[in-house]
This record gives C-alpha cells, structure tokens and sequence, in this order.
C-alpha cells in the first residue's frame, strides 16, 4: 500500500546526506529519512488486500479506471479497404495471408503544426503500432512517447462520432446547409464578420486553402493560438536579426552545449532528432574516450537537466541576468550585465565562458519557448560571437505557413467578438475554451457569436459552447501533409478508413467553405500537389506517399546577422529582481498541453524523475517547502493575479528555490471518461501578459491531503545501487571501475551450464545515452497488449507496464544528480523465478530466454516473490476486456492478451524474433545483426538499447558486451543475466570539480 508522505525534516535529510560516505543513490525524501511506513512499504513483497477492488466501486469509477483500455467498443463504422490506394512502405507480397506478415506505410503524426515521420504497422486493414520513419529527418527511425500512444487515440472510445447542432445530433446535410446560409450574409460584406482560429499551420495544402477562403472573402481573417507556441522566440528573433527565422540545431557537431529552459531532449516537435544528434557526442567507447558537455539551467528539472554535466535551478527572472553576465565574460559587453545574480556564482559563470571560448564554432547556447524575448535575442548574440553560426545552428525561414504572433492574434479575435464584429467563426482543432489564457476569457466572447463551428476529435470544452461540432479525423485515418522541423515536406496518409462516417478532415471542412463540399482529402491534397509538379506527377506521387515525404525540400539556410546595437537598447533595463514567489508553467511531458488528457496509456505513464501518474502537482524546492512549512501531498491554495486555484504540493529535488510550477494539461471538464476531473487546471493562473512565467504567486494551506500516485518507490531493491556511474576523467583512469564498485560472484554454480549452439538472445542499454523520456516504456506497451489499471491500482503498486524506468539521485537535496536507469526482464540465465515454479510456467527456451506459459500459470507469485529485480507483472484483477470484439482493432494480433491471475514480464519481443526467424529459415540463413529489434529498442531516439545475439562475436550487442565500462546487475547473485549496462558517466568541467 502506498504510504502517506510526511512533513519532513529538511535539515536533517540534508544532514543525513552530507554524513555518507561514499556514493549514495536515493530515490525519494522517504528513502532519506527512512520513515517506519517505508519499510513497511519495502518488506510487504503485494499490498494488504492486493487482490481485491478498492471499496467502494461505483460505475463511474470501474469506468475512469479501464479507460480507454477497457472501453474501445464503440466503433462500428471500421469497414477493409479504402477507396483510395494507399502505398505501403516495403513490397506487399503477392498474396496476403490472413495472420501473415503486417504491412507497414509511411505516415506523420503532427504536434504543434510540425511532422513526425512514422511507420504504420497494419494488421488487415487496421494499424495497431507505430515506428518511426528513418528516411525521415524528424524521427530517423525513433520515436516519442506521444506518437506511440497515439494509436490509442485513434480507437478513443470517447471521440465525437456524430455532428451535433447545438448538443443534437446532426448531420453534414444540415450542416452545408446551414454553412452556406451564413456564408451568403458574409459575400456581401466581403467576409467582414468572418473568423479562422487554427493551432499552428504548416500544411502546405491547408495553407493554400486558407489563402483561397481568404481570397473570396477578403476581409475575413484567420487567427492562429496555441497554448504552446513560438511567440516568444519568434519575439527574440526580430530583437536580433528585424525578422523572424527557425533556427536548426545541429547537437551532432556541438562539444559543449549550455541549456536555458530549454527542454531539448524532452517531447516536443523536435525531441527525437535532438536527441538522437545528442547521444552521438555521448556515446563512450575504450578506443573513443571523449564525449561532449551539457550545461543546464533551469527552473523545473527536466531530462534535459538530468543529462548535464552542469546543472544550476535558476528563478525564471533571473535567466536574463545569466545570459549578460556571461556575455561580458565573453567579451561581449552589454547593458545589464552587472546585475547581481543569486542563483549562478560568478566562478560558475566564469568557468562556463572560459569552456565556450574554448569551443569557438562548437559550442551551442539555445533557450526554451518559455524564455523572455530578450533572453532568445542575447542566445543569438552569443552564438554569433562565439562563431557557431552556420556551424552547430543555422536558420532557415519560419516553417509556419503564416508566421504570426499566437498570443497577440488569439487577444485580436477575443477583442473582434467582445466588439460584436464577428458574425462567423470556425475553429479548427484549436480548444481555446479551455487552453486560452484565463484573462482573456474566451468563453464569454464565444458567447457573443453568432454562428459558431468547431472541428475537433472531442466534443471538448470549446464544441460545448459551439453552435456546430463537427467530428475531426485521426491523421491515421485521413489524408494530409505539414513541414518537419527543418521545412522537410512530409505526408499523411490514411491506415485505416474513417471510423465514423460523420468525421471530416480540416481540409475538408475548408473546402466547404469554398462550395466543395463533397471533396474527400485525398481529392484536396491530390489535386494540390498535381497542381505543383507538372512533370510525372504520378511517378512524384507514388514515390513521395511510399517515403512518406518529398525528399530535399528541406529549408535553406538564410543568412542573417544580429543587430547588437538593436539587443545593447533591449538589454539597457537589467532584469528585475523579484523577492516574490515566482509561477512558472510548463507543457506536461505525458499529457502536453492537455490534447493527450484522455489517453489512458500517457495518464498512466509515470512521468520522468517523479514518476507521477494520473495527476499534476505544484512542484517546490527543499528550501522552499522548509520555509513554508509545506509537507508532500499537503493541498494549497495558488493565488495568482487574483485567481485561485487548489493543488496539492511536491518537494521537488533540483527545483529552483522560491519557484512553484505548475504543469499544464490538466483539469479537464470535456473530453472523456478517462482524463474529465483529472489534476489541477494550470491554465486558470494563466494570462496573456505572462504565459509562462511570472512572480506574486501567495501560498496558503487548507489543511488537506491528496494522495499522489507516483510509481518511484514501487519495486525498490532495498539498499542496493544498480546504477553505476563516474566521470569521463575515471573512466579514463580505470576503464573497468564499474566492476569494481560491486562484488561480482565467480562463475560457479550448481545447475549445470547450457550450451546455446544457436542463437543467444541478449540487451544491452547504454546508461549513458538514455535521458529517461519513456518512449520504450510506451512502445512496450503497444506491441505487447499491456493494459492500463487506473490510479486507484497504481496507489497499490499494480501497475503493469514491463519496463520500467527508474530514477536515482546522488548528492545534496537541493541540486542532486539524476541517473535513469531502464529496468526490464533480465533474462537470467541461471533464473531464480525458473526454479519456485511449481507448475513450469516460466521456462528457459533453447535460445536464452525467460518465457512465460501463460496457460501454465496458477497465480502464485512465487517467481515474483524469487525475482530481485521486481520485474514481474501479475494481474490482480480482470484489466483486459475479453468481450468487446472492436478492442482487437488496437491489439497486436501477435501477442496473448492476459486475464486475471497470470503473471507477465518482458518477453524480448518474442514475437518479433519468430516472425523474423521464420523467415530467415524460409531464405536458408542465420539471422542476421539488426535484423531483430524489440519494441523499446525501435523506439528509442538515442539508441540506447542494443539488442542481438551475444553468440555472434561480430553482433553490436557482443561489441557492447565486451565494452570495459560494462556490468550486470545484482551478478553477485550468480542470475548471470541477459540483459546488461553501460555504466554512467558525466564529463564535469576541470574548473568546477567540488
């Protein structure tokens, strides 16, 4: 059972840190202190009551707990093939056999306007998993957490499936109609009381048929907002160069990097490449002992921070600061810079300049979406002096097709329809009801309207106040295109046909506009690109829908040079100190801006370094909770700006001190039975003057508690430190110090050794590439049917997912060090859970793995009780749904749904090493390297996990195996396991060792 966190004593966790000796990880405050329900908690191997529903159950609640796990039975409309001929990404063979091999076909899934390319995975028409696209620049291959998931979203059970007029039903008949009467009122005023409110547009279709609405109405105007936007770097970008530019990161030619806010290596639309250009300056190898260095500032720790060589928690107000500060250590003086900073010591920011100079043309120096303008404005400056223009960052045009500030527009229309000049407003996709800011108060102006649409998956927050809901299409169910991070020009195209038939696409909807309203989007996006390539049309159209982009249309770079005399007058106020508590708001790495709040899996997620699920905190520091006398899970009142909101509070290691965050994407009121009632509506404390920040925040308690369900000391190993970690420096020094941080048992034993004469199935994960983003976890739990189980269960530490990814800290309370550390099934090969089994329902196969029979297993839980690593799953309760046959659309027909009593664990992705097998045996050959590749392997973006056949010497897995930095886990134990590790390293600055 999950205890109940208590109001520590801050001093004497730190004093009981300062007294180790020695390297200490620890996992959370209750670990610190050792509170007797800790060990409670530890030695209880099942909760009290583990299988037993929580009492009491009401409908409502079974309901929000299976979620979209349980209750994907109400699509009806999913008929086999489509009108149009989609282009599968390999060959189809010549005659699909039923259960044979999946095809796969080219995609993208869109996330603030920009494309991630993906491969479908279709199973007789319907898709059930994604990979990603490595021919495409956005994900070469990986993807995130989100794109995963979001194949979830498609059998969304909750998504709008009908038109509805003012609540009732509808249908598009009655909705042409009633379009084409209000557009007749606009023709004669040239469109004056017309309004488009889209999120970020860079379809090029869609833009073109933007232009053509507007070009038949041509006082109309087309508004853009979303809550997570580029205003204010595009705001910088005209501080320094008079224009606005995209600029492209090139991490693969950077050796030190320093990180303002910014949240690279997190979910955002350029995460996966990111990423993945990162790791390769990280990888460490005995013939390759360099790597590069990470400096992270920043006011809410993120994976970003978690990976720094340097991390600093810095006040948002005080970032400014920073940057001139280290501009002058630069030799670029500005205005400013004398402003005393109390958060970063002069010695740090000398050393930090000292190491940039060093790196003339390899240094990088980016700030996050939440920095003020003036903070993007001095980045550019400084990248420019430091020569790593055209080097490690290049800018291109805006990929947006009409590049606008969001904040300023979205306040434009708020004001038109306060002022009754809107007769007319579509709103496509957008959810500004809900996600506006809270000053602004877009409900009541939407009030003011007098014909009203939205176009959306949900019949969320802003339909419920919309004369007209017209059902959105999944991008997996409907044709499109956008531009990838760097202008790449990508398409969409459908896995499966529309689910409902009431659903219309984006461009669909404009072409109603247009008097074309029986045009499908393949017709729109066909004929767009027909009109733009006159020569083999059909030979482009083939080719780019197979690569699922248009390959070299990637944006070129411009050049541009900053103003510094435009910065020195933006710079000439230095930045404010603020004595206050400062607010600060940040996008929600599993929920983001609150579009994903139904989707049961990315609810479930636990979040990076808190591992939180089902909810959102505020977030404060050590030192900020001791002075105000806050205890964890203690509910508090945020008053801000004259808003209150209630929510309950989390002691945050590595948080800036007199800093409170808040997450968005929380507090819906309208968009399923999954995320309606979940957490705390950040957006209620939000304003248009400060999206992102802002100080005056008072605290007041109420006296309540609220229970968070967080997953960090679920499966705890009980004082053992399976992560191992040094600098660069010791690895140099002793190659093999990993080994020699823990005993390692001679290889003795008892039982007698196996000979694999064939294949031999092992994993490797490269501790020090893995930044802890999830996308394995998720990606585990598409390909292999694991459901969710609500919070309810996570409370009692019934989650199922088969990796996990723990988090450990070393050193002080106020600023320790992260590790991650991905846990899964090791694969032992001298396997303690094999033994207890007294029906032999976990088995060694021939080729070294730990199967499961599922049909075997009577429930016991005696190998979960023998696992040390607590890597087994066992199913409480009935958390998959046997009955609904429309469920199967989603699952993997590859894989054994599980019920109730049965113990489940990583399995290696078995089914993926049959499948390839086979046809390897079909061909006459061995398998061969990389040929095989597990869910969470294909997901990563770092590529941290390897896996492959340790028999084959030549194999990356064996290479990676014979790495000297390489160790098991818990060895001593003589488990001899599979499944192994690259030790952590981090590369600290000379100048700021101690």
């Amino acid at each position: 059972m999950t205890f109940m966190r208590k109001n520590f004593d801050i001093p004497s966790l730190r004093q009981r840190l300062a007294g180790l000796n020695g390297p200490k990880y620890w996992r959370c405050l209750e670990e610190i202190a050792e509170t007797e329900a800790f060990q409670d908690f530890l030695k209880r191997e099942f909760p009290q009551g583990a299988d037993q529903w929580p009492n009491p159950v009401s409908r409502r609640n079974f309901l929000k707990l299976m979620g979209a796990s349980l209750a994907l039975g109400g699509l009806t409309a999913c008929t086999g093939g489509l009108p149009e001929k989609i282009v599968p990404y390999v060959d189809p063979p010549e005659a699909i056999v039923p259960g044979g091999k999946p095809l796969f076909f080219a995609t993208a899934m869109p996330l603030g306007g920009l494309a991630l390319g993906l491969l479908a995975e279709s199973h007789q028409g319907r898709p059930t998993k994604l990979e990603g696209n490595p021919d495409h620049p956005a994900s070469l291959g990986a993807t995130n957490t989100f794109a995963q998931a979001s194949v979830l979203e498609l059998y969304d059970p909750d998504r709008a499936q009908i038109i509805t007029q003012a609540g009732a039903a509808g249908n598009w008949t009655a909705f042409i109609s009633a379009l084409n009467g209000a557009l007749e009122q606009q023709r004669s005023a040239n469109g004056a009381g017309l309004r488009l409110l889209t999120e970020t547009v860079t379809s090029p279709t869609l833009a073109n048929q933007m232009q053509a609405v507007l070009g038949q109405f041509p006082q109309a105007q087309w508004h853009q907002y979303e809550p997570i936007n580029r205003d204010n770097p595009r705001q910088g970008a005209l501080m320094a160069f008079g224009r606005d530019v995209n600029p492209v990161y090139h991490f693969d030619r950077a050796e030190v990097v320093l990180s303002l806010e910014a949240d690279f290596l997190g979910a955002n639309p350029a995460g996966v490449r990111y990423a993945h250009d990162f790791s390769q300056k990280r990888r460490v190898r005995a013939g390759r002992p360099e790597m590069n260095r990470l400096y992270a500032i920043e006011s809410t720790p993120t994976v970003t921070g978690a990976m720094a060589d340097h991390h600093r928690p810095v006040r948002p107000s005080q970032v400014a600061g920073v940057i001139l500060a280290l501009a002058a250590a630069v030799g670029l003086n500005l205005p400013g810079a004398e402003t005393e900073l109390n958060d970063v010591p002069p010695a740090w920011i000398s050393a930090l300049a000292n190491d940039l100079q060093a790196h003339r043309g390899s240094s990088l120096i980016l700030a996050g979406n939440g920095q003020s303008p003036l903070a993007h404005a001095l980045s550019h400056a400084l990248n420019q002096e430091l020569g790593n223009v055209g080097q490690t960052v290049v800018y291109t045009d805006p990929p947006e097709a009409n590049p606008v500030n969001q904040g300023e527009s979205l306040r434009e229309l708020v004001g038109a329809m306060n002022n009754g000049q809107v007769d007319m407003l579509l709103i496509l996709g957008a959810n500004p009801v809900y996600n506006a800011p809270a000053d602004l108060n877009f409900a009541e102006a939407l009030l003011k309207v007098g014909f009203s649409v939205h176009l959306g998956l949900h019949q969320d927050e802003t339909a419920a106040l919309c004369q007209w809901h017209v059902p959105a299409r999944h991008y997996l169910e409907s044709w499109g295109d956008a531009l990838a991070f760097d202008g790449t020009v990508t398409l969409m195209q459908p896995l499966v046909e529309p689910l409902y038939a009431d659903s219309r696409s984006a461009q669909q909807l404009l072409a109603a506009l247009l008097g074309q309203s029986d045009l499908t989007d393949y017709d729109i996006v066909h004929h767009y690109w027909a009109g733009q390539v006159t020569d083999g049309f059909e030979t482009f159209w083939k080719q780019a829908r197979h690569d699922g982009l248009i390959v070299n249309t990637a944006l070129p770079a411009i050049a541009v040079t900053v103003d510094l005399a435009a910065v020195q007058t933006a710079a000439q106020t230095p930045p404010r100190q603020v004595s206050a508590l400062e607010l600060v708001f940040r996008p929600d790495p599993t929920v983001w801006d609150g579009r994903f709040a139904n989707n049961g899996w990315l609810q479930e997620l636990p979040k990076p370094l808190t591992k939180l699920t089902w909810d959102n905190a505020a977030f404060v520091s050590p030192a900020t909770a001791e002075r105000l006398g806050l205890s964890p899970e203690e509910v508090v009142e945020l008053i801000y700006n004259g808003r209150t909101v209630q929510a309950p509070v989390w002691v945050m290691p590595g948080q800036a001190n007199e800093t409170v965050t808040l997450h968005l994407g929380y507090g819906r009121e309208q968009v399923g039975r999954v995320g309606n009632g979940i957490g705390v509506n950040a957006y209620a404390l939000r304003t248009a003057a400060a999206p992102w920040a802002g100080s005056g925040l008072q605290i007041r308690a109420t006296g309540q508690q609220y229970r968070l369900a967080t997953t960090q000391m679920h499966y705890n190993m009980e004082g053992r430190d399976p992560v191992r970690a040094g600098t660069l420096d010791l690895f140099k020094e002793d190659p093999q110090f990993p080994q020699h941080m823990a005993h390692e048992a001679p290889e003795i034993s008892l039982m007698p050794q196996y000979d694999y004469d064939s294949y031999a199935w092992g994993m490797v994960v490269d501790l020090n590439v893995c930044n802890g983003c999830n996308a394995c976890v998720a990606a585990c739990q598409a390909e292999n049917n694991i459901p969710i189980v609500g919070k309810e269960q996570v409370l009692v530490s019934r989650e199922m997912h088969w990796i996990r990814v723990d988090t450990y800290f070393e050193g002080n309370l106020d600023n320790p060090t992260p590790y991650h550390q991905p846990m899964l099934c090791q694969h032992c090969e001298q396997a303690p859970c094999e033994v207890v089994c007294p029906v032999g329902a976990t088995v060694h196969d021939h080729e070294g793995l730990n199967v499961m029979v599922y049909n075997r297993c009577i429930g016991t839980r005696y190998c979960s009780n023998n696992c040390p690593y607590k890597v087994r799953r066992y199913n409480f309760l009935q958390f998959s749904d046997q009955e609904t046959e429309t469920l199967k659309m989603q699952r993997n027909p590859d894989v054994t749904v599980r019920v109730r009593g049965v113990m489940e664990k990583c399995s290696y992705c078995v089914q993926r090493i049959s499948h390839a097998r086979i046809e390897a045996k079909k061909e006459g050959r061995r398998l061969e390297d990389g040929e095989v590749v597990t869910a969470c392997q294909a997901a990563c973006p770092t590529h941290a996990i390897v896996f492959g056949d340790v028999n084959d010497p030549n194999s990356r897995v064996s290479q990676l195996k014979a790495e000297p930095h390489h160790y098991g886990v818990l060895t001593e134990l003589g488990t001899r396991p599979r499944t192994t590790y690259l030790a952590k390293l981090k590369n600290p600055n000379p100048e700021l060792e101690g």
